[in-house]
């Protein structure tokens, strides 16, 4: 069985986390949407939340599972028995950093390879930090936030 981990902090999951994961369907049985936990880190959203936002904006798949982690990514694949890391790149400095983590991560487990999936043009302008700003600024977010996440139920 081929498993792949997307990970990320998913703060919150944008169109841009859909398209990637989307595009990773049909290479894998089974997609692992990992959501890492820095306890150095400040979250804008509730891990519950986050979980929530993912698992409704995937709920038609039932290859794609929703975890939470801490520690190194490809640590976690050994404990998954994930062979794959998928990773989103919207430019050549995402393209730059994430080469250089993949390289890492091959020498810590040869055993796993870095799959790169290229955002879709329209939505190489979403990130989470992005949306961050248009939450705390009150401004639309239809273009950036999957509908299926039901970010604005209660």
């Amino acid at each position: 069985m081929k498993t792949a981990i997307f990970a990320g902090s998913f703060d919150p999951i944008t169109k841009g986390h859909e398209d990637i994961v989307l595009k990773a369907l049909p290479l894998f049985d089974e997609i692992i949407i990992a959501i890492g936990i820095n306890i150095d880190k400040k979250y804008a959203f509730p891990l519950e939340n986050r979980i929530k936002w993912i698992e409704n904006t995937f709920a038609e798949y039932k290859n794609v599972k929703v975890i939470s982690y801490e520690g190194l990514t490809v640590d976690l694949c050994k404990r998954m028995n994930a062979g794959f890391i998928i990773r989103g790149l919207r430019n050549t400095t995402d393209f730059e950093y994430e080469s250089i983590i993949a390289e890492a991560n091959k020498k810590l487990n040869p055993d796993v390879e870095t799959v790169f999936f290229l955002s879709t043009p329209e939505l190489r302008c979403v990130s989470s930090t992005v949306v961050r700003d248009l939450v705390k600024n009150k401004a639309e977010l239809t273009d950036f936030i999957p509908e299926k996440a039901g970010f604005y139920e209660k």
